[in-house]
């Protein structure tokens, strides 16, 4: 494996952990806006972007996790080369996006449940 497919796939886990902490910060914005408003945003079309949206970005950051993962586990079993890569920070990267993905699964299931509730009381 040449250094430029390694650069170019954590390169993607960078992205999509950037892109999840756009994402949450944008979220943040908008429900400290609805509080100072004291206007709500729950409803159905709002609700629907909200789950498309965390749905993206944790399918984004799940993929950018395991094939860290992969990458990481082939430098250092198969190819045996993690004397001339940094493997303790590619492991410690795909940890942290594992455990990234593991805060925002409950919240991509609970806006699921909530777009499924919104759409049985049409």
């Amino acid at each position: 494996m040449n250094e430029l497919t390694l650069v170019l796939w954590t390169s993607y886990l960078v992205s999509a952990a950037a892109l999840q902490c756009l994402w949450s910060l944008a979220l943040t914005i908008l429900y400290f806006y609805a509080l100072l408003v004291g206007r709500s945003y729950r409803t159905r079309r709002a609700t629907a972007i909200l789950c498309v949206g965390d749905w993206i970005t944790g399918a984004l950051t799940f993929t950018a996790a395991c094939v860290s993962a992969g990458i990481t586990t082939f430098i250092s079993d198969d190819v045996e080369a993690c004397y001339e890569n940094h493997c303790p920070s590619f492991m410690a990267a795909t940890a942290m996006a594992f455990l990234s993905w593991f805060t925002v699964a409950p919240c991509c299931l609970l806006n699921l449940a909530s777009v499924v509730h919104k759409l049985q009381r049409l």
